[in-house]
């Protein structure tokens, strides 16, 4: 049962990176023009008012388009954050008990401020989350960390993050090894016993760091020296000024008007 929870976690990461790795046109966008459209959004819909929920869900355009353009499956996204996006929904869920004065009403039925705050911070959470996801489902990890060094992040926060992203597999598949040796050497026991735990963590802590060791050696050997030269990236062409230029205008639009009470008050007349 934990080899399988193991692998499944293997297999999410390498289904991840094929994905952001295959031949569509959304992913031969330039990545700095990706990361830059990605933080604006965040930016955007981070700063919409905690009343704000119409102009708001008009930012639920971004992610509904990508998805389609990008081919992703929405199911899959949702099945990839099961954890994070509870814990970002539960931010704003006791609102409605601090904040009892009615705001609107819905079909005649009040709403309190702390309803439409906490429905607010939740679709705050699950826009951004979505953006990310967005991001690192058409981008390989190689092709941001060479985008943040085009923006002048420091190179060696770029390598931590290059190299955690890559070392969690190492991790991950050395804990695997170890929990199969485990259970082959104590059939029938459901997990570690507790009084080996630390011997058990200390242990794969060793091994993990030389099996990161060897890597770094071999990265080494093939030339890296910090820098990030990801192959297929290009100089950022017309099509990519004008993805920036078009989400950037779009992306305004929407955090200026009530474009979705705008849209429903023209199809009421």
């Amino acid at each position: 049962m934990q080899n399988n929870r193991i692998g499944s976690a293997l297999n999410e990461i390498c289904s991840i990176e094929e994905t952001a790795g295959q031949d569509r046109w959304v992913n031969k966008l330039h990545p700095l023009v990706k990361l830059f459209v990605t933080l604006f959004y965040i930016v955007l819909v981070v700063s919409c008012g905690r009343y704000d929920s119409d102009r708001l869900f008009g930012m639920i355009l971004y992610p509904v388009v990508l998805f389609n353009l990008a081919d992703l499956s929405f199911r899959d996204a949702v099945k990839r954050l099961r954890i994070v996006l509870p814990l970002v929904m539960l931010v704003g869920i006791f609102n409605p008990f601090f904040d009892r004065q009615t705001v609107t009403r819905i079909a005649g039925i009040p709403v309190s401020g702390g309803v439409v705050t906490m429905f607010t911070l939740m679709l705050k959470g699950v826009l951004t989350v979505l953006a990310s996801y967005i991001l690192i489902a058409t981008t390989t990890i190689g092709k941001i960390c060479y985008a943040l060094r085009l923006v002048h992040v420091p190179k060696i926060l770029v390598t931590e993050i290059l190299l955690i992203y890559r070392y969690i597999a190492v991790l991950l598949s050395e804990t695997r090894k170890m929990t199969q040796a485990y259970e082959l050497r104590a059939p029938g026991r459901r997990g570690v016993a507790f009084r080996e735990w630390g011997s058990f963590a200390g242990l794969l802590l060793l091994r993990s760091m030389d099996r990161a060791g060897e890597l770094y050696e071999s990265m080494c050997l093939r030339g890296f020296s910090g820098e990030f030269y990801p192959s297929g990236v290009r100089k950022a062409e017309a099509k990519d000024i004008l993805w920036l230029l078009l989400w950037c205008m779009v992306l305004v639009l929407l955090r200026m008007f009530p474009v979705v009470r705008m849209i429903g008050s023209l199809v009421v007349k």
